[in-house]
């Protein structure tokens, strides 16, 4: 596997002289990170593949005209970066995009305990969750955010078991209606997250 400095700058040499091989090692190298960031971001592994694929399409129609001098992850950040806030500018004129974007962050929501949340779904989130009667919003807490079980919420609280897992319920419903409701604040935080430079490669 090439990693970095001389091999990469030949790749480039080799890929803007038109070798497609070097343009495989290129992907090879850079596809897997690049994508897994595009995916933070958009939500949708289908569209995170095809901006992944446009990404690489204008690199390889541009291939003559890359500096080799300069940074090329930074080059191809910058690509992806204006692709993926494209398409949210796209998304906000779309109400499908709109409504598979938001169904994809309410989905991700009521499966917290599974992975690590972006900054920008977990600042949704907190926006959501602050929505929530006080104990509902305190029983999610505790059992989804800080993943303790609803025997242990039950005890410190003294509340049932059957009202905690009516709680979680309701609150799971309500984050979903939220998500849809809000969509294009959705838009505005994955907007704001590629200004500050949240798809970084590394």
């Amino acid at each position: 596997m090439i990693t970095t400095g001389h091999n990469e700058n030949e790749l480039l040499e080799q890929m803007a002289a038109g070798s497609e091989v070097a343009f495989k090692e290129i992907y090879f190298l850079y596809s897997g990170r690049l994508y897994g960031n595009i995916l933070k971001l958009v939500k949708s592994r289908t569209v995170a593949q095809e901006i992944l694929q446009e990404v690489f399409i204008k690199i390889w129609e541009h291939r003559a005209t890359i500096d080799t001098e300069k940074s090329f992850s930074s080059y191809l950040f910058t690509i992806a970066r204006n692709m993926v806030s494209t398409f949210y500018v796209k998304a906000s004129r779309d109400r499908a995009l709109l409504q598979m974007l938001a169904g994809g962050v309410a989905n991700g929501y009521l499966h917290i305990e599974e992975g690590v949340i972006s900054r920008e779904e977990q600042l949704f989130l907190q926006m959501a969750i602050n929505q929530l009667p006080p104990q509902r919003k305190q029983v999610f807490e505790l059992c989804k955010i800080e993943g303790k079980s609803y025997h242990e919420v039950s005890q410190q609280l003294g509340i049932s078991l059957s009202t905690i897992s009516d709680h979680i319920v309701k609150a799971n419903r309500f984050l979903k209606e939220y998500a849809c409701k809000n969509r294009e604040l959705i838009i505005i935080l994955a907007l704001l997250s590629l200004r500050t430079g949240d798809l970084l490669l590394k």
